[in-house]
């Protein structure tokens, strides 16, 4: 990375011509790692006039968001980051009101407005509920970023509509946009803007001579002195320098370690006893070994020498480690603590006794429909566990599931998992469009579209089916199908087998799972195992078999009836 996100601020505050300043602001500017994973946050708050606790409720929205937004997990997007910790904030405000005297009257209780800009790699986030307001300035325009929320009884009287605190539920208003260097953002309370105009508010900061805090006092005494009756506060933001990322200078911050060699059972590496190599492809060699110091067995992955000069593959193997230590959950590999300095490129992670999902269908080619059950939901309790993370697994599929000796289900290689905390930071290393396999991709991936956590889910059900009949669910057809009119065309091959006991509603489960348009699948994966266990109404009535399958003699029995009654009627007519 040849730069960092660098800014400049300047911020002012002032009670003006009231008793107390309920307005609060701040800005938080964290080091490395979080500078890159999380951003810069700046955030300001107005209290109501008409209640003497706001001012409590301005500085609990912004200290708290501040603090708590750089506790969520590095792998969030900003957008559910700060949703969650406004969220959290809003409920907060909302029953210290309902436990005051002010229950009865929301005017006079903990409620106050809120406006932050995120500024993460080259996007800014804007967050917004209430009446202080957001600009950009670029190229001598001041552009209002934000929407008031106020409702407008007539000319000269309105009230506040919408602000954290007033209601148990709050909506955020939440929207991006891409920075420049020298963009400049100015938050503001209307005790400002509705008396200092944009043209001093552009000539102010083009004029400033690097003291943005002069500038933003300056901003201040010109709406006082404009006739403004409110509390003031504006904050200036300039953004020096962006992150600059290529390949080049990624790919020599990965490779910094060397490749390892090829290694042989017996030899010693990094702290490492190798015992055998256990699997092996054109892109990668997996060992079993034996750490030293612990005397436990591991699992080690090393690049193939190969794809030294791929960045996009480097970076991918690294990531595997970084989202294995960010997943707790007894679902999903496991990484081991790395206690020793390494010498080369690989990762470490915990050894499971037993065999892939693939050789588990090869040895078990008609499993019970508990077995089956059993299988499927402890996937999808690792699922949950990505999706929770904002995680796309993205490659799920039989040989990305191990099954150990006690019968627990792990979900292995995270090589193709798509984060979108990291998804937010620039980078010109892109990987392919499809990373999964492409039997149990979800169709949408290969319209160029996006992945959501149903894309999972079609490849859970694609492995569940699988399980159940051996086969496919439309063949090899999803992968030809690159139109929506062709996805349209797709035909599911029914699951149900005369030589196995499968329910039928349990067919209607795994079609709707596995319907080509995710908006058509379930919509959470709880949903989809439960009706696994659970047999769905609507599928019972759907499925109920024909008369014909269900009573042969009762059917030919009614055609006789029926054809008697018709003949009889014929012969007296």
């Amino acid at each position: 990375m040849s730069n960092q996100l660098k800014i400049s601020i300047g911020q002012h505050s002032d009670k003006g011509r009231k008793q107390v300043n309920q307005d609060y602001f701040g800005v938080s500017i964290p080091s490395e790692p979080l500078l890159t994973a999380k951003g810069i946050a700046i955030a300001l708050s107005d209290g109501i006039s008409s209640s003497d606790v706001s001012d409590i409720a301005s500085k609990a929205a912004v200290t708290g968001f501040l603090e708590d937004y750089f506790c969520t997990s590095e792998t969030w997007s900003v957008k559910k980051s700060a949703e969650r910790v406004l969220m959290a904030t809003n409920s907060w405000l909302h029953s210290q009101t309902q436990q005051s005297q002010h229950r009865f009257n929301k005017d006079k209780g903990y409620v106050c407005t809120f406006s932050a800009v995120v500024i993460k790699s080259t996007t800014a986030h804007i967050l917004h509920v209430g009446d202080s307001r957001i600009y950009r300035i670029r190229g001598n325009k001041l552009e209002q970023l934000t929407e008031d929320h106020r409702l407008w009884i007539s000319s000269d009287k309105s009230y506040l509509s919408r602000a954290l605190g007033m209601k148990q539920h709050v909506d955020i208003d939440y929207k991006t946009l891409s920075v420049e260097k020298d963009d400049v953002f100015l938050l503001a309370t209307d005790g400002v803007y509705e008396f200092a105009n944009s043209d001093f508010i552009i000539n102010a900061i083009n004029e400033n001579n690097g003291d943005l805090d002069n500038v933003a006092q300056d901003i201040v005494s010109e709406a006082h002195k404009q006739g403004s009756t409110d509390n003031l506060t504006t904050q200036i933001i300039k953004v020096d320098a962006l992150p600059v990322q290529n390949a080049m200078e990624i790919y020599k911050e990965l490779t910094n370690l060397p490749f390892p060699p090829i290694l042989e059972p017996r030899s010693e590496f990094d702290g490492y006893k190798i015992i055998r190599e256990v699997h092996a492809t054109s892109r990668s060699h997996i060992y079993l070994a034996v750490d030293n110091d612990s005397n436990r067995q591991v699992i080690i992955k090393t690049p193939s020498i190969d794809l030294r000069d791929d960045p996009t593959y480097i970076e991918r193997l690294l990531m595997e480690e970084w989202i294995a230590r960010r997943i707790n959950n007894a679902h999903v590999l496991k990484p081991c603590t790395q206690t020793r300095k390494r010498n080369y490129l690989y990762i470490v992670t915990e050894f499971i006794d037993g065999q892939t999902l693939t050789q588990w269908m090869i040895d078990n080619p008609k499993p019970d429909m508990a077995t089956v059950r059993d299988i499927v939901e402890q996937i999808a309790k690792g699922l949950l566990a990505f999706h929770r993370m904002e995680m796309l697994h993205q490659d799920l599929r039989p040989a990305n599931i191990m099954i150990d000796n006690t019968g627990t289900v792990k979900i292995i290689d995270f090589g193709s998992t798509r984060v979108a905390g990291i998804q937010e930071i620039t980078t010109e290393i892109k990987p392919d469009n499809i990373l999964g396999t492409a039997q149990y991709t979800a169709p949408e991936y290969f319209l160029g579209e996006s992945g959501t956590p149903r894309s999972d889910m079609f490849s859970l059900a694609v492995i569940t089916y699988q399980m159940l009949s051996g086969r496919l669910p439309y063949g090899t057809e999803v992968a030809k199908s690159r139109t929506k009119a062709a996805q349209r065309k797709l035909n599911y091959h029914s699951v149900l087998d005369d030589e196995r006991e499968i329910p039928a509603w349990i067919d209607e489960t795994l079609r709707k799972a596995l319907h080509p348009n995710p908006y058509k699948r379930y919509e959470e994966l709880s949903e989809f195992t439960y009706d696994l266990r659970h047999p769905n109404k609507a599928f019972i009535n759907k499925t109920r078999p024909p008369l014909m399958e269900r009573n042969p003699l009762l059917f030919w029995k009614s055609i006789s009836f029926i054809l008697s009654g018709i003949i009889v009627f014929l012969l007296l007519k």
